[in-house]
C-alpha cells in the first residue's frame, strides 16, 4: 500500500468515528467533549435554528434534546469526500426520542459535515441537519 492510501483510509475511518461519536455526545449529552468533534467557529442549520460557535451548537442540541427522557441516535450510508485538509461527510440519521416509559417518537434526517484537519485531528466544522420524517407519539410494544 502507498502512503497516500494508508492516510486516505486513516481519514475516512477518523471522519466515521466522529460521525458516531456526535451521536454518542447527543444520546449522552457528553457536551463538555464538544471540542473532541466540533471546531470553536462551527456553523450549525437545523429546524431548531442557525448558530455559530461551540457554545451556540450546545445550547441547540440542549434545546431540541433535554425534553427527552432519552435518545437514540444512528447514523448509516456515510459518504465521506476527501479534499486534501477538508472533507464533506453525508449520513443518513435516525432517532427514538423517548417521551416516557409509555411513548416515543421516531425521526429521520440527513446529516451533512464540513470537516478540517486540527492539530488534534479531524473537527467538524459545519452540521446541516435536514429532516426528512417525524412521527406523533407511538405507543411501545415492549
Amino acid at each position: 500500500m502507498t502512503d497516500t492510501l494508508v492516510r486516505e483510509l486513516a481519514d475516512r475511518a477518523e471522519l466515521a468515528d466522529l460521525v458516531a461519536r456526535h451521536s454518542v455526545w447527543l444520546d449522552e449529552q457528553r457536551y463538555d467533549e464538544t471540542d473532541r468533534l466540533f471546531t470553536e467557529d462551527v456553523t450549525v442549520k437545523s429546524v431548531r435554528g442557525a448558530a455559530r460557535g461551540a457554545e451556540a451548537l450546545v445550547a441547540i442540541a440542549r434545546k431540541g434534546h433535554d425534553k427527552y427522557a432519552r435518545t437514540l441516535h444512528h447514523k448509516s450510508n456515510l459518504v465521506i469526500d476527501l479534499d486534501g485538509d477538508t472533507a464533506a461527510v453525508r449520513a443518513d440519521g435516525l432517532a427514538v426520542y423517548v417521551l416516557d416509559d409509555k411513548t416515543e417518537a421516531l425521526a429521520a434526517a440527513v446529516h451533512r459535515y464540513g470537516a478540517r484537519r486540527t492539530a488534534n485531528g479531524w473537527r467538524f466544522d459545519r452540521l446541516e441537519v435536514a429532516p426528512v420524517a417525524l412521527t406523533a407519539a407511538i405507543d411501545r410494544a415492549l
